[in-house]
């Protein structure tokens, strides 16, 4: 074979083997997270009915298609300390009246021609979106391309952004009815709505558990109530004030004799090496501090309360490991949203202080049945199958056919919003 006739069955090749197109925003780590659970329950099902086994999935940042390259994470630690409150308005009131955002193709156009290029070459089946930005360039590159394909939208916190393209969307896939209830005025079809839960990792299945030995793992005792600490991830500066508060409480962690605090720094190693000395110092015996946990779905499972802040993916992986919650601090833009979602479904506590925190620590000391009552009310948010069931929605997209108008930009009016932010 010639190599001209080569290129050409390889070009036939490629087009004819299904690719799954799975994009994120490296903004934070909880979009780039969720994009790699879909991905995983994909592999999960891969050659059943429900999935092709030959598909390919492909798991990209949309950033690195951007005509003008930045750095997201940096991005959004800037909106952490003085800025959060203009942060807050423009997430919460941006957008999210009656004036909507229906998506158009000027934003790729301009700024995202390369991912039109990877549209073209692959001619994805589908397209999943865990960030705005990831779904609006997906918007723009169908309409550039003519390359028909379903775009599922994926919120990863409990409540929706005003600039998601809610017209072109062919299917959001959220953690709640409330969520629902906030797409219906944005006049979002209730069939391109499916309430499946924000998705997660694996290792959260309902299967057979060792408590014991896991804690046997990580060196913590068995007779007394772990409590995760959960204080680092990949960014640093979006838990400054989380650890602020943290460290006002560590003089009276030794009054709660019942619990052993776990500490969770995540890849913060300097912080790491600081906790430790304190803890040594302070001969603090109920604490231990944690390096980085590959196998966090575990720990979680084998723990018995988590203090953390309202991250959405973080959140979410608690309500699957049946961990009950304590949320600290003031919460903004997404992760209010969250703290409002969780605590009105009495399914986490809340303290805004660290004088809060203390007081209810005491309280769950004394009363540590009310850690029962918590996931009571969480095991209506509970989804541990959500990427499952996104995928099998997803494939379900595929199958319909499809003529997308092209339109340079689009707003629109909606109805009253369901719920005034």
């Amino acid at each position: 074979m010639d190599e001209k006739h080569a290129e050409a069955a390889g070009q036939s090749a490629a087009k004819s083997t299904p690719v799954i197109t799975i994009m994120h925003a490296s903004v934070g780590s909880g979009h780039k997270a969720a994009a790699n659970a879909v991905a995983q329950a994909i592999d999960r099902m891969r050659g059943t009915h429900d999935v092709p086994s030959d598909v390919i999935v492909e798991v990209l940042d949309v950033l690195d298609f951007g005509r003008i390259k930045f750095d997201g994470n940096k991005t959004a630690a800037s909106f952490t300390g003085a800025t959060r409150p203009i942060y807050d308005i423009t997430w919460r009131y941006t957008l999210t009246g009656r004036l909507l955002w229906g998506g158009g193709s000027a934003w790729s156009r301009i700024m995202f021609p390369a991912f039109n290029d990877y549209v073209r070459e692959k001619r994805p089946i589908a397209l999943i979106c865990t960030h705005i930005t990831a779904a609006n360039v997906a918007v723009g590159a169908r309409m550039m391309t003519d390359v028909e394909y379903p775009i599922v939208c994926i919120p990863t916190d409990y409540e929706i952004e005003g600039f998601w393209p809610h017209k072109e969307a062919d299917l959001f896939c959220v953690a709640s009815e409330f969520m629902a209830e906030t797409l219906r005025p944005r006049l979002v079809p209730e069939a391109n709505i499916a309430i499946t839960g924000i998705p997660v990792r694996g290792g959260f299945e309902d299967d057979a558990f060792d408590r014991e030995s896991v804690l046997n793992q990580f060196g913590l005792p068995i007779n007394k109530k772990i409590v995760l600490v959960l204080a680092g991830a990949t960014l640093p500066q979006p838990y400054v004030r989380f650890r602020m508060a943290i460290e006002q409480t560590l003089p009276y962690l030794r009054r709660f004799d019942d619990m052993h605090f776990v500490f969770l720094p995540g890849k913060d190693h300097e912080y790491a090496r600081n906790l430790k000395a304190l803890f040594s110092g302070m001969k603090l015996d109920n604490a231990t501090v944690l390096d980085y946990v590959s196998d966090m779905a575990s720990l979680m499972r084998a723990s018995n309360l988590a203090i953390l802040k309202s991250g959405g993916l973080t959140v979410t992986e608690c309500l699957c490991a049946r961990l009950p919650m304590l949320l600290v601090g003031k919460s903004y833009g997404q992760e209010k949203a969250n703290t409002v979602m969780l605590t009105s479904f009495g399914a986490s506590l809340h303290a805004t202080t660290a004088r809060e925190l203390v007081l209810t620590l005491e309280r769950i000391h004394r009363c540590p049945e009310a850690l029962d009552a918590l996931l009571i009310g969480a095991n209506a948010l509970r989804k541990p199958n959500a990427a499952e069931d996104i995928v099998r929605a997803t494939m379900e997209q595929t199958k319909i056919e499809r003529n997308h108008q092209k339109h340079f930009l689009e707003f629109y009016w909606g109805e009253k919003p369901a719920h005034t932010r």
